[in-house]
Parts: structure tokens; C-alpha cells; sequence
């Protein structure tokens, strides 16, 4: 049954209006912007010393230059998590602007601003590792899965919990209805559960009990009739119908690998991560858009960006790498993650995609050819890698 109104959980945050303030991260703040590859954060004695030595417009330029490089190269590194980072998503273009939220093992989800990756606040109130998290369309609401055996629904602009659902074992996923009316969460019962936000005390439906945990569940941004969810043991994807409370008549057919990451691409396009595959469907129908492509390591995530014409994808090697969505060419490394990569999402409009890691951070990477990326960081294109790996 659903609690509601619970004050326990308050958002810390860093203004009432949930505007973003300037730097990453206060620890990333003082580092980066002097930080040339190679080099030392800046400190007062060294930036007065560098103001009395003679330059002349070589210098200077040689300077900017490579300061611009690392500026557009390297990513934003958004610190904050203790534990290793398992899910993120980035909200659609609010008039409140851009929003991502991540889920962690500390238990801890945290808002954010999806385009500085300013931390916003954190969501307190689980016991326990926090294995999904999403918005909904406006980024008012926020809801989380967690290993405490609860569902929870928070208001995104207070950080208050609205509502709590309890289970009798883990939730691994959670989605909302296109709408905001509902909520789906799935996990270690085997059974995809749908509340209704707006009979927040009404018993769920439930799906058929599976043989399997649930791992992944996407409700459909386009049609509300249809979640698309894959089982901890089974491979593919299957498409539940939320009228009949039954299976669709399609699934998606992975083989036997494990699908970990599903990802509503575009109104019309479902990626998935399988095995070492990216696989590429038609949202309505379960066919391949096109034939997988073929990724030498495990993939964990993987997510497409129509606009840009690329897909990226994480896994156990550490990097994130980025492909030609056409071609299946691999476009760029980025290096810096000092764990595997568990999840990769693109920002609406492609300009830069993130990745949350076991190393407890999100490094949000800007897309070559995005607006405003310089010519020097699109000639260093192939092998990126973030600012300051060496040190953290």
C-alpha cells in the first residue's frame, strides 16, 4: 500500500528554484579549468608568477589552443556517489531546462543538471542500494527501485517522497506512463507491477509471475498501452500489453544473451544491449531496423541518437565508445572510467551522451560535431581521454 506524503526525505538543494550554479563539482572546479594535459591545477602563487613573465602572441595562442582542446575533449566528471553508478537518465527539454538523475548502490539517487552536470540534490529516504531511477516527461516527478524492497515516487522540485510502494524482494526497474499516471516496477518477485499514481492506495495490477527476475522495463513514450521488458535468466525482450495484462504478440529475439539495457530510442526505434551486440528494433512490430552490430567486449548499455547518426556503448573494457550508426564504424574512445561502464544514455538533441560507472561516476562526454564544440576538439577525434584520470 501506498504511503503518502512522508516528509522523511528531503531534497538537499542548492537553490529553490533548481537553477544550476557554475562547475562540475566544487573539487572538480578547482582542478579543471587551469588544467592543461600533463600539467597542475593552478593555484594564487603560480597564476601571479605566470602574470609576470613576458609572453608574447605565439604564447599565447599556443595557450588558448590547448586549453580549448582540453575544454571540448575532456569530459564533465560529476562526483558525488560513493558507490558504483547502475542506471541514469536524462530528462526531456523542461522550461526548467535540461535534468539527469542517477541510481547508485549507495543508496543515494541525485538530481542534476543535465547539461552542466551540476549536482541539483539527493533524493534520502532508501535503505539500501538503488538499482533504477527515472523522471517523468516534465521532470516534476522522480521515482526509484532499490534493493530495501520498495518503489518510491519523489517530488523532483522538493525532494519530498510522495509515495511508497513496499515489495517482498528487490526492485530492479521502474518507468513511468507517458502520461505520469502510472508507475511500473519489476524485479525479484518475476513480476511487472502497475500502480496507479492517481489511486495511490488501490492494490496493483500485476503481470504474469515470470521465471525469472525482471531486469530492465521501458514503457513506451508513444504508446501507452505497451512495456518493453527484458528477465534476469531469459534472453530478449518482451512486450507486455498493459489492456490485455498479457504478453503482446511480439517480442524482441536476442538469442540467448541476456538483454541488460533497453532504451526507447525514438518514437519508432528500440535499442538493446546483448551479450556483446547492439541491436536496433521497430518499436511497434519487434522487427530489426537493421542487423546487429557486433561489439568486441561485453556490452552493458547502449543508446542511439537518430539526429547525430550515432550510437554509444559502455561495458566491462572501461571505455565509451561511439559508432556510426549507419556504418557500425567506431567513431571515438573515451577513456577515463576506472571500472566497468553500466550505463550510456544520449541528451535529447544528441549534443553530448553520459556514462555512469563501478568508479561511482558520471562523466558526461560532448558528441563530436555538437554546437559549440571547437575545431581542435574535432580534430582530436579517435581517443579521448578525461581530464584529470590520472589523480582521482
Amino acid at each position: 500500500r501506498a504511503i503518502h506524503g512522508r516528509n522523511e526525505a528531503k531534497l538537499r538543494r542548492q537553490d529553490s528554484r533548481r537553477q544550476a550554479g557554475h562547475g562540475v563539482m566544487a573539487d572538480q572546479e578547482a582542478t579543471t579549468e587551469a588544467k592543461v594535459e600533463g600539467g597542475a591545477p593552478a593555484t594564487p602563487a603560480t597564476q601571479e608568477a605566470e602574470a609576470t613573465q613576458p609572453t608574447d602572441d605565439a604564447q599565447e595562442a599556443a595557450k588558448e589552443k590547448t586549453f580549448q582542446k582540453v575544454q571540448y575533449s575532456g569530459p564533465m566528471v560529476c562526483h558525488g556517489h560513493s558507490r558504483p553508478i547502475v542506471d541514469l537518465q536524462f530528462s526531456p527539454v523542461t522550461k526548467d531546462g535540461l535534468f539527469i538523475v542517477s541510481a547508485s548502490k549507495d543508496g543515494k539517487p541525485m538530481l542534476r543538471n543535465g547539461t552542466t552536470g551540476d549536482w541539483i540534490g539527493t533524493f534520502e529516504g532508501h535503505k539500501g542500494a538503488v538499482w533504477s531511477a527515472c523522471l517523468n516527461a516534465p521532470a516534476t516527478l522522480a521515482a526509484t527501485g532499490s534493493a530495501d524492497f520498495t518503489a518510491k515516487v519523489w517530488d523532483a522540485l522538493t525532494g519530498e517522497q510522495v509515495y511508497e510502494f513496499p515489495h517482498k524482494h528487490i526492485v530492479r526497474c521502474v518507468s513511468f506512463s507517458p502520461d505520469s499516471s502510472k508507475l511500473c516496477a519489476g524485479g525479484f518477485e518475476k513480476e511487472l507491477r502497475i500502480y496507479d499514481l492517481t489511486k495511490p492506495e488501490a492494490d496493483p495490477a500485476c503481470f504474469p509471475k515470470q521465471g525469472s527476475a525482471f531486469k530492465c522495463a521501458q514503457w513506451s513514450m508513444e504508446n501507452e498501452n505497451l512495456i518493453y521488458a527484458s528477465l534476469a535468466s531469459e534472453g530478449g525482450v518482451a512486450v507486455w500489453d498493459v489492456r490485455a495484462m498479457q504478453r503482446a504478440a511480439f517480442s524482441f529475439d536476442t538469442g540467448k544473451d541476456i538483454v541488460t539495457s533497453i532504451e526507447l530510442s525514438s518514437k519508432d526505434v528500440v535499442t538493446t544491449a546483448s551479450g556483446n551486440k547492439v541491436s536496433f528494433w521497430k518499436a511497434e512490430t519487434g522487427e530489426k531496423v537493421k542487423e546487429s552490430y557486433t561489439i568486441p567486449f561485453v556490452v552493458e548499455s547502449a543508446s542511439l541518437c537518430e539526429q547525430k547518426n550515432y550510437f554509444a556503448a559502455g561495458g566491462e573494457d572501461m571505455w565509451v565508445h561511439l559508432y556510426d550508426y549507419e556504418t557500425g564504424k567506431e567513431i571515438a574512445q573515451n577513456k577515463g572510467h576506472h571500472g566497468p561502464v553500466h550505463c550510456v544514455r544520449f541528451a535529447p538533441g544528441g549534443d553530448s551522451y553520459a556514462s555512469g560507472s563501478e568508479d561511482g561516476t558520471i562523466r558526461i562526454w560532448t558528441t563530436p560535431g555538437a554546437e559549440g564544440e571547437s575545431e581542435d576538439s574535432q580534430a582530436s577525434v579517435g581517443t579521448t581521454e578525461g581530464a584529470g584520470n590520472g589523480g582521482e
